[in-house]
């Protein structure tokens, strides 16, 4: 019984890893003159407390200096901003921080919320 259960164990190992690889669609894409390389986006967080205070990567910044923290560098594209606030922030708060975006010229940004 071992020696079967065995046998089965290391038959679904084997063809897993066989199977698994071929999820994926091996495609030969058309040639274009004008390709471009997709560059990954650095993500930022901006989180907000109950009381109001803001925080980039969990270090205290002021609604003053948030846009120039945010700005990229001539030639880097912004980065992915993620705000996580406190249930109990104001809404005043989100939209500070949202106009610091904006100053910072990031015109997007994803806010983190818990399922109900």
């Amino acid at each position: 019984m071992i020696d079967v259960m065995m046998f089965l164990l290391v038959f679904f190992v084997l063809i897993s890893m066989n199977v698994l690889p071929a999820l994926g669609l091996k495609i030969n894409p058309p040639t274009s003159s004008r390709t471009e390389r997709m560059v990954e986006r650095s993500k930022v967080m901006v989180s907000i407390d109950k009381d109001g205070e803001t925080f980039l990567e969990g270090r205290p910044v002021s609604l003053a200096e948030l846009p120039d923290r945010l700005r990229p560098l001539p030639g880097e594209t912004a980065p992915a901003v993620i705000i996580a606030g406190d249930g109990a922030a104001q809404l005043q708060n989100l939209v500070n921080v949202l106009d610091a975006l904006k100053t910072a010229g990031i015109a997007n940004a994803a806010i983190v919320a818990r399922a109900k």
